[in-house]
């Protein structure tokens, strides 16, 4: 029989917060009886047969497995406190100036080295899972820092779909380009090329922790948050999890990241949390947890790999972490 040590960092699932503590949970599924299961530890099995409208609810399995300890975020910061640029540069834009982007209807373009390219709408991307919920850790490359509890399917999961093949190295991810509705990506003055664009190995992209959020506190995604879907890589900085995403391409060759062009000197490919690498212009040796207050700021000392180093630090064996930052 296999037996899977559990990691250092997860929980019981006894432990995992009570929905009671969820805010605006009026509308969450099964009420009651969910809520007594829950608390007898036993998981809540869905089918994702539809994506929920913007604010609606979603049922999921909760996973202990992948959880924390941690105080999590409020919903307030969480949706209120964001880096969304196609919004604008101040940190409650997107918040502001999101409800101009339309998510429905939403598709996803998958093309590159796979079996199974296609245009592939949302709801066909997420039918065939069921949703779970993860408890990350989110770290800023600004050296702020959050707890979130996403809702969502494993990358590897939805990846594994499209069959991609031998030469298939790195995931490629593109956010939406729609000047239209993105007030931001009209601007004379910015000095991103759009669109946004992402990228991971493929090892990272299958690792058991990257995850494809719809949802976070148990409603579908917010539009400043990066709805409809999103990713979230916790041990990376958070400029990787890339929000509103379009496309999806398998590629052989590495590709250029959208902030590695506009200062590769500052923000690597890779983005792991570091706190032995600081960047150029500030330290990384410690974060501020929000919520913080100006005169009482909640500071805190970073971690390796946002402490996420049991999972993922084999990926990166033998390599120098100050040069491929």
């Amino acid at each position: 029989m296999l037996i899977k040590k559990r990691p250092s960092w997860a929980l019981s699932h006894s432990d995992v917060t009570p929905e009671s503590v969820y805010l605006d949970r009026r509308r969450f599924m099964g009420g009651m009886v969910a809520a007594a299961l829950a608390g007898a530890g036993v998981p809540r099995l869905v089918d994702a047969a539809a994506l929920p409208i913007q604010g609606e609810s979603l049922e999921f399995t909760a996973m202990p497995g992948f959880s924390t300890d941690e105080e999590k975020t409020p919903y307030e910061d969480v949706t209120r406190y964001n880096n969304f640029y196609e919004f604008g540069t101040g940190k409650g834009d997107p918040a502001q100036y999101a409800d101009e982007m339309s998510v429905d209807p939403w598709s996803v373009i998958v093309e590159g080295e796979c079996d199974r390219p296609g245009t592939y709408a949302l709801e066909d991307l997420v039918r065939p899972h069921d949703y779970q919920e993860r408890i990350y850790r989110l770290r800023c490359v600004e050296a702020w820092s959050m707890v979130i509890p996403w809702i969502g399917i494993p990358l590897a999961d939805m990846l594994k779909r499209f069959e991609p093949n031998s030469r298939a190295k790195y995931v490629y991810f593109e956010t939406l380009h729609d000047p239209d509705q993105m007030r931001a990506q009209r601007s004379l003055f910015s000095t991103i090329d759009w669109p946004y664009q992402e990228g991971l190995r493929m090892d990272e992209a299958m690792n058991e922790l990257s995850f494809m959020a719809v949802g976070l506190y148990g409603k579908t995604l917010p539009k400043q948050n990066g709805a409809p879907m999103r990713l979230v890589v916790p041990w990376k900085y958070g400029f990787k999890s890339i929000k509103s995403i379009v496309k999806i391409r398998f590629q052989e060759e590495r590709p250029k990241t959208t902030w590695e062009m506009i200062a590769p000197q500052e923000y690597g490919f890779y983005a792991n949390v570091n706190p032995e690498v600081d960047h150029p212009r500030w330290s990384q040796k410690r974060e501020r947890r929000l919520p913080s207050g100006l005169l009482s700021p909640n500071w805190m000392e970073t971690r390796k790999f946002n402490g996420y180093g049991e999972q993922v630090a084999h990926l990166y064996k033998g390599m120098d972490l100050t040069k491929y930052y």
